[in-house]
Formats: structure tokens, C-alpha cells, sequence
């Protein structure tokens, strides 16, 4: 493996939030309650952000999003403005803000039970460096500094990896409700990962057997399990939760929900959901090839990001008969159907790890900038590292450059990379190509 990649200063400068980049959206109604207003409050004094008011939807400023070119946009909506139209108009606001085809800002959505409970993804607390990771599914527990999975397909399956240690079967519950509400309630999960059936009001972590099952009353997540019994879950920690291989539990009905509750009695503070039932899974499970398999890379609100430039890149693909048109109609299902949740300046990243390649940006003297990439792993640099799930693997490479509203033109080195307003991305090559000692991309502004 090769070494971690050590954060260089253009990587710092390309982080670094101008008043001009942070814009905060909020309804004229939420903008003038006095609770929610603490909300909006605390956003614009923490990112020096400018707050626009809409009076029935966030559409209604799209022109305004065109002439501030933010490069991170919150909305902060009570749960009665959100449901599944909440995320489709997010993401064609960020598509539709100029003329490329990807998405032009970082965005989420800050909401809560109450106002109280969005004052907590608003104002997250430092920086989370995510050492322990658990999930109800399988992921590559070989990136994480430790962690633990319960089967979604098998009864009483189950994984650990202690601290610097390697990941080990260990004896698990045919019932595993209340191992997981144990795990959580503990205090050390940083991440948590979910697959299997849902709704916008269950979880049912056995998916090819007969568990427990998941819900929520005021707020507060419980496990039921098989023998009756109900585990409440008491887990203040400041987490990230990616249910990523769940139908629904992104979605906000209007009121009390899954969503709303694993923020309140979860510690939830960012959380990437479907909005609608799931059956592709690009926009989900590929969060994972960014966040957890490169550790320390990305953020999870870049490694979100990144993800879905992927999937609006491959759609492009379709269109130029370089990828199958049998592709089509699901990346056009996910493009609209997953949601972020948190201010999406919050830096939540994975303590750093094994990396198959490495990458540096360097600003040159002339003001162009090279992108180099150094595969380090041989012929499995580029292969898939996990495979659970679904579309998993052959993402591109991604890496986010200093905000540019014109964008960055390609100048030479790898001719089939894409640039946008403030990313570049390389198609992967896949394993089955010899692997170069170096890739280099320069770039320029427009």
C-alpha cells in the first residue's frame, strides 16, 4: 500500500470558505420564527454566509445562486417543507446554476425535530476524525482504524476489527437488535452504515432472515427485538450515518420519521439518504468508494459530491455510446433521489489509511495547476476494493480545485480527464489496464 496522503497547502487553500462562497436558503416563514432564526443565525455568523429568503421553494432563487457562484449552499428547512421534492430541487439547483452539466456547489439541508435539534447539525462541534466504524452490512473494515458489521444476510454473522488488529469473525445474536442499540449506545461509532429494507419509519437489518426490527416514537430511535423486548437508543456522539443501501430513510414525511430521529437520539450530524425506494444504487453505495475505501481523502460532504459528479459524468458517457444505454434510465433515477444532511462545511473524514494511490496537486508559477497521481498498489491500484452493494467500483478519480465560476480547462497529460468549476475528474482504467508508474493533468483556469 501506499503512503497516506499528506494534505498539501493548495489542498488547504482550495478549503478555505470566502464570505462570497457560503450561501444559507430559508423560507420567509422558517427565516421568522424565533427558534428556527437561532438556526439561520448561527449558519451566517459561522461561515460569514449570505442568507436568501424564498416565499413557497428554493427554485425561486435560482437567479440569485447565479450571480453569488457559492461554493456551498444550506438550506435550512423545517420538516414540513421537506419530503422527496426537497432533494429534487437541491440537486437541479446545483446542476442548473450554469451551463456544465455537473452540479456547481456543495449543499445540504440543516433540519430537526425542533429547532433545538437543527442548532445541533448546524453548529456540529469540531472537526470528526471517524476512527470507529459500524454497519449493518459489510464494508472494507480493512480502511477503518477499527470497527464492526452485523450480516444483513446471514443470521448471527458477525465481524469486529479492534484497533490494530485485523478483522475477525466473532460470535454474534441470531437477534442482533440489541447488540446493535449496545454498539451505538457505547459511544465510539463514529460512522454507521445501513442496508437492507426500510421506510421512512423502519429498518429491518435482516434482509434474507427474520430479525428484529427498527422504529421510532418522538424522536427517539427503538429496537425490537424477536423476544419482545425494546432497546432505546441514547447515543449522543457526534456521528455520520450513510443508510446507504436503504429505500426511504432519507426521506422526511413532514414530521417524526427515521431521519429526524436518528439526529435526535443518534447524534446524527451529516447523513446521506435515498428520498425514494432504492433499486440502482449509484448514488448511494458509491459513497462508500469515496469516503471509506480512500480513508482520510475526502470529507463526506466532497466524497458525496464527488460521487454524484461521477454519476452525471457517466451519464455523459451514455450519451457518447461509451457506456451501455442500459445504464440510463437508473442513473437518471438516482440524480435526483439522494439527500445530505448537515451544514455541509462540517469536516467529517475518516482517520487517514491505506491508500492504493496517491495524489498532489501543485500550483505552478505560472499559474496552472498538475494533478499527479502515483499508483502505488500495482495492478489492484485501480480495481474495487469492496464489492457489497450495489454499482460498486470502476468510479473516476476525483480531486476538488480552487472555486473558479468560469471553470478549469484541461491543458495536457491525460486527455480523457474533465474539468468543471471547482473538480477534475479522471476515468478509471479499470485493472485490467497496465497501471503507469504516474498520471500527471495540468489544468488552467478559463
Amino acid at each position: 500500500m501506499s503512503p497516506v496522503l499528506r494534505l498539501l497547502p493548495l489542498l488547504a487553500w482550495a478549503l478555505v470558505v470566502r464570505a462570497a462562497d457560503s450561501v444559507v436558503l430559508v423560507s420567509a416563514a422558517t427565516r421568522y420564527d424565533e427558534g428556527w432564526a437561532k438556526v439561520v443565525a448561527a449558519l451566517e455568523s459561522a461561515h460569514e454566509a449570505k442568507v436568501l429568503v424564498f416565499r413557497a421553494s428554493p427554485s425561486e432563487l435560482q437567479d440569485e445562486l447565479r450571480r453569488h457562484q457559492p461554493r456551498f449552499v444550506t438550506w435550512v428547512a423545517r420538516p414540513g417543507e421537506l419530503g422527496p421534492k426537497a432533494a429534487v430541487v437541491m440537486h437541479r439547483l446545483a446542476r442548473e446554476n450554469d451551463a456544465d452539466p455537473y452540479e456547481d456547489f456543495q449543499w445540504g439541508v440543516v433540519t430537526g425535530l425542533n429547532a433545538e435539534h437543527a442548532l445541533r447539525l448546524a453548529m456540529p462541534g469540531k472537526p470528526l476524525v471517524i476512527r470507529t466504524v459500524g454497519a449493518g452490512t459489510s464494508f472494507a473494515m480493512e480502511c477503518a482504524e477499527q470497527g464492526y458489521w452485523f450480516s444483513e444476510f446471514k443470521a448471527g454473522e458477525a465481524w469486529e476489527k479492534p484497533a490494530g488488529g485485523v478483522p475477525r469473525e466473532v460470535t454474534g445474536q441470531k437477534d442482533s437488535t440489541a447488540a446493535i442499540v449496545a454498539r451505538l449506545n457505547a459511544g465510539h461509532t463514529d460512522l454507521f452504515i445501513t442496508s437492507g429494507h426500510a421506510t421512512e419509519h423502519d429498518w429491518q437489518p435482516g434482509y434474507r432472515y427474520r430479525n428484529g426490527t427498527f422504529g421510532h416514537q418522538d424522536g427517539v430511535i427503538l429496537g425490537k427485538a424477536l423476544d419482545g423486548g425494546v432497546h432505546r437508543l441514547a447515543s449522543a456522539n457526534p456521528k455520520v450515518y450513510l443508510p446507504i443501501g436503504n429505500c426511504l430513510m432519507g426521506n422526511v414525511p413532514g414530521g417524526d420519521c427515521m431521519a429526524l430521529s436518528w439526529m435526535a437520539s443518534g447524534g446524527v450530524r451529516q447523513m446521506v439518504g435515498y428520498v425514494q425506494p432504492t433499486w440502482f444504487g449509484y448514488a448511494g453505495w458509491g459513497v462508500l468508494d469515496y469516503f471509506v475505501e480512500q480513508p482520510g481523502r475526502f470529507n463526506l460532504s466532497q466524497a458525496w459530491l464527488a460521487n454524484h459528479q461521477a454519476l452525471l459524468w457517466r451519464l455523459q458517457e451514455v450519451a457518447a455510446g461509451r457506456v451501455p444505454a442500459t445504464d440510463r434510465r437508473g442513473l437518471e433515477f438516482d440524480r435526483d433521489m439522494t439527500i445530505f444532511y448537515g451544514d455541509p462545511h462540517w469536516d467529517a473524514r475518516l482517520a487517514p489509511g491505506p491508500l492504493r494511490w496517491t495524489e498532489t496537486l501543485t500550483a505552478l508559477a505560472s499559474g496552472e495547476v498538475e494533478w499527479t497521481i502515483v499508483p502505488g498498489a500495482g495492478q489492484r491500484t485501480f480495481a474495487p476494493v469492496d464489492t457489497n452493494g450495489s454499482q460498486r467500483g470502476g468510479r473516476p478519480l476525483v480531486a476538488f480545485l480552487p472555486r473558479h465560476a468560469a471553470g478549469w480547462e484541461i491543458l495536457g497529460g491525460e486527455t480523457q480527464a474533465v474539468a468543471a468549476d471547482d473538480f477534475v475528474l479522471l476515468p478509471n482504467p479499470g485493472p485490467d489496464v497496465p497501471v503507469p508508474p504516474r498520471v500527471v493533468v495540468r489544468l488552467r483556469k478559463r
